[in-house]
């Protein structure tokens, strides 16, 4: 009877547990779904015609098919290749300095034997609510600097970021200190305990950090704009920012008679589908890189939740 009644436990048990992952999974599938559509929108668009969007506006599938705005991308390839790897490298050699720096310096505010960590803690947050502004940062990097046209004036702005570090201090601090005295004992020293004890126990956070700094080399555009003045070292943002900007201030000439003898008009120009064909142009890459860092992210999430 004992057996019996058990066994009618188990069933309802596994029953119960397969509803509710068939309602979990469900949901999150419908999220999912939710989160993709507008990714959808935005390829059909870029393979759409701009009269056709003009005049029936978005949709998920493809309307009167073009390839108008991918052919205005990539009309001067040479260039567009260019910028792609001028980003390439400002992302790939931005985030291993940034990880280096941000990495040595929660370390040195997460150790409780270094006198001066409050000290040094307090002017990097102070720096979260008060900043230089536009003005002398400005000053700073052309005049001091002499950092004017120059990649430096790209790289150096997005290395340190104290919200970063803040999540890199907070990992560290997590370490028990008896792993970091155990390897003194033994006779490492501050670096080689760093990179030897401390940073792999931290895969989570570098891979999360690292790519928050990664992203903010992507999509970096600001800077350009204010630094760089030769068109041959313009990152992929601020390249096809200006494509998008040419087509829009093209259109209007046409469009107020300003250039004589256009072939085209101004509705046959591709800008919003130009808009979404960029789009995808940009964030491919960076897409493509995510799945990568995807499941340190869930093991950031979950780290911690389990003693062992």
């Amino acid at each position: 009877m004992a057996e019996a009644i058990n066994h009618l436990g188990k069933v309802k048990k596994g029953k119960d547990v397969m509803a509710l992952n068939i309602i979990a999974y469900g949901f999150t599938g419908l999220m999912a779904l939710l989160c993709l559509i507008p990714f959808l929108m935005i390829l059909a668009g870029s393979f759409s015609s701009e009269t056709a969007i003009t005049a029936n506006g978005f949709s998920l599938l493809p309307q009167d098919l073009s390839l108008e705005a991918y052919k205005t991308v990539f009309k001067e390839p040479i260039v567009v290749f260019r910028a792609y790897a001028t980003t390439f490298g400002l992302t790939a050699v931005g985030t291993v300095i940034g990880l280096l720096v941000q990495t040595m310096t929660a370390y040195v505010l997460s150790r409780k034997d270094f006198e001066w960590r409050n000290g040094f803690s307090f002017f990097f947050y102070f720096t979260t609510l008060f900043s230089g502004g536009l003005v002398p940062t400005f000053v700073l990097y052309t005049q001091t600097l002499k950092l004017q046209d120059s990649y430096f004036a790209l790289l150096l702005p997005l290395v340190f970021s104290v919200y970063n570090l803040l999540v890199m201090k907070s990992y560290i601090s997590a370490i028990p200190d008896s792993l970091v005295d155990a390897a003194k004992i033994d006779g490492c020293g501050e670096v080689r305990t760093l990179f030897q004890v401390v940073l792999p126990l931290i895969q989570p956070a570098l891979a999360t950090v690292g790519l928050f700094i990664a992203l903010a080399y992507w999509n970096d555009w600001y800077n350009a704009m204010l630094y760089i003045k030769s068109d041959t070292k313009y990152p992929l943002q601020y390249f096809l920012y200006q494509k998008v900007n040419d087509i829009e201030a093209y259109k209007k000439l046409i469009a107020n008679n300003a250039v004589s003898g256009a072939v085209v008009s101004s509705m046959a120009l591709p800008t919003q589908t130009l808009k979404m064909a960029l789009t995808i142009v940009v964030t491919g890459p960076i897409i493509l890189a995510f799945p990568m860092v995807q499941k340190y992210f869930v093991q950031g999430i979950t780290i911690g939740a389990v003693k062992g």
